[in-house]
């Protein structure tokens, strides 16, 4: 299979360290009074579980051959008692650990979540959204029986070892250290496998990542692939993906069960070698038959312990292959940010000047190069140019979603490094060329950025872009719900409901990135008579295709290979006949030919 994106396996920043499971552990702090008291409770449980083989050691050696049967009722009713205790405190540990798992879980998720907002452009620009939605969801599901069942197990089968190694002593000492001789050679394949176990789940979160991101993509995209009849093609790289993905579980599952067989079987030899012991020895008076009887439930109890702290340790192995992914996101610094001590942006008036602005996305590259312009509150400035100029990036930097190499923009004579960012981008309103409709109603959509807007507040806005009419034919008027993205609805109808969520913010300074690509010419004609009273007063950037919608512009700067090769009105810009004149005579002449 030919070699893709999505076979490529991301590599750790850092080595899994004690430090993950520290700051795993830190979630659980808020907890810890209830942990306390769960503890104890399953402390109590195990100590109850554990005097069933003394009870039997009691009966056979005491009661039955003295024919006590009140004495064995009495033992009876004690056993019975210890069970009911021990089945009662794990139904309560099973709902107490249950609900600090989860709330653990959900927290994890939500700073997960809140980080995110705060990351830049740059991160998401560089990874498949896919592999960000399998941290957040799977990855953080996969903690969850670590952290209901593991840390209180380990505890609980701790103590139940100690309690277990001490009845055994004061039952036969010599026995004891006949069933430790399995312990040993357990430690050693523990060791052995420790290191490929967790390589094996670090290569599984991989394999899983790749399968989620592939899956995310193909969703999105399938109206292209079944424009391009891509179906087969497809399918045949997701078998690639998916069939990776098995073949890590696999191998994963396969070492994972290493453990398991392991112990398993070293307490079987152990047993056996305890039963041909410890029969010799009670035909030599060195042990009773109820006190062997005992002893063998001891050891039985003795592994089950072991075998639950083998697969805690196999959750913390598998988890740990998850925080690693988790915690790495969650340091994931953002390349934009607030400067120590920055001040809140006051309300401004639009001015805005770029200063010798110098910018690239990658390091030893100058997508714009000494960028100089100047534009007074109110003004309206169009940005023009062939595809790849740098229009787009020009004003993505007014709103700061890039920082520039060097120079300054300034809004207000304030450079806007030196203000937060919040206070910034809401004084910003922003239309792109693809609208983005979030799930809900067409009123949430439009009230997205400003949340305390009257329905009147929402409904004039939309007038005001023209999208009132198609909105009240939908079936439920401003009421309807969409799904995300919009899909009911078409291209023009999204960016007209996007148009009137910036207007409703009531922005100080508009930019409109191909904001009327997609509406027709008869709603962008009925569209610009409503927006010329919206924009007075208002400092606007706009990128157009269409140059009709720029001519009545301030200022039109014409932007090629990332300088400003001419400004000035559209009157100027034609009568110098340079570049601005080139593209207009090409723009109608294509247009008249067509």
């Amino acid at each position: 299979m030919a070699r893709n994106k999505f076979n490529v396996d991301e590599e750790l920043e850092t080595p899994f360290s004690i430090i993950h499971l520290k700051r795993l552990f830190t979630y659980l702090k808020p907890y810890k009074t209830k942990i306390f008291v769960t503890v104890l409770i399953m402390l109590a449980a195990s100590g109850a579980n554990l005097i069933g083989p003394y009870l039997i050691k009691q009966a056979i050696d005491e009661e039955i051959p003295s024919k006590d049967i009140q004495g064995l009722v009495i033992l009876g009713v004690i056993y019975l008692g210890a069970l009911t205790i021990t089945g009662i405190c794990m139904k309560y540990r099973i709902r107490m650990m249950s609900q600090i798992g989860h709330s653990v879980i959900k927290n994890i998720r939500k700073d997960l979540f809140t980080h995110l907002q705060k990351l830049s452009f740059s991160f998401f620009d560089s990874r498949p959204h896919g592999k960000i939605l399998v941290r957040v969801v799977n990855y953080v599901n996969s903690l969850s029986d670590l952290l209901s069942n593991g840390l209180i197990n380990l505890i609980t089968d701790l103590f139940s070892l100690f309690v277990i190694i001490g009845f055994m002593l004061a039952i036969d000492v010599k026995l004891t250290m006949y069933a430790m001789a399995g312990f040993p050679v357990l430690a050693g394949i523990i060791f052995i496998i420790k290191n490929a176990q967790r390589k094996a789940w670090q290569n599984l979160s991989n394999k899983q990542s790749n399968m989620n991101a592939y899956i995310h993509e193909s969703i999105n995209g399938i109206k292209v692939t079944q424009a391009f009849v891509r179906e087969e093609e497809n399918k045949r790289i997701f078998y690639g993906v998916s069939n990776g993905y098995r073949g890590a579980w696999l191998k994963a599952v396969k070492i994972q069960f290493l453990l398991w067989p392991a112990i398993e079987n070293i307490s079987v030899l152990t047993v056996s070698l305890i039963y041909v012991i410890g029969i010799s020895m009670i035909g030599s008076g060195g042990i009773t038959v109820g006190a062997l009887v005992a002893f063998i439930g001891y050891i039985w109890m003795f592994w089950m312990p072991l075998a639950n702290i083998g697969n805690f340790y196999n959750a913390i192995i598998n988890a740990s292959a998850y925080l690693e992914r988790i915690f790495e996101m969650m340091d994931e610094k953002p390349t934009i940010s607030s400067e120590p001590g920055a001040n809140e942006l006051p309300l401004i008036k639009g001015k805005v000047d770029f200063e010798n602005v110098v910018f690239g996305y990658e390091e030893n590259e100058r997508n714009l190069d000494s960028i100089n312009f100047k534009v007074n509150p109110g003004e309206s400035i169009a940005i023009v140019g062939p595809t790849g100029s740098g229009k787009t990036t020009i004003v993505s930097l007014i709103s700061r979603f890039y920082d520039i190499n060097s120079g300054q923009i300034k809004i207000d004579d304030v450079d806007i490094k030196t203000v937060t960012i919040s206070s910034l981008r809401k004084q910003m309103g922003v239309m792109l060329q693809d609208p983005f409709i979030f799930s809900g109603t067409i009123t949430d959509n439009i009230r997205y950025g400003r949340l305390d807007a009257t329905d009147e507040e929402v409904i004039e806005a939309a007038k005001a872009v023209q999208a009132h009419q198609f909105i009240c034919q939908l079936r439920d008027g401003y009421n309807t719900e969409v799904n995300e993205r919009g899909s009911v609805l078409s291209n023009g109808q999204r960016q007209l409901i996007s148009f009137a969520r910036a207007l409703l913010a009531d922005p100080k300074i508009l930019i409109l990135d191909e904001a009327t690509s997609s509406i027709d010419t008869e709603t962008e004609i009925a569209l610009q008579k409503g927006l010329e009273a919206l924009l007075a007063g208002r400092t606007s950037f706009i990128i157009a295709h269409r140059l009709s919608t720029i001519q009545n512009a301030t200022k039109i700067l014409f932007i090629e290979k990332g300088k400003i090769k001419e400004e000035g009105t559209h009157e100027e810009l034609i009568q110098q006949r340079g570049y601005y004149w080139k593209l207009y005579t090409s723009h109608y002449s294509s247009l008249d030919a067509g």
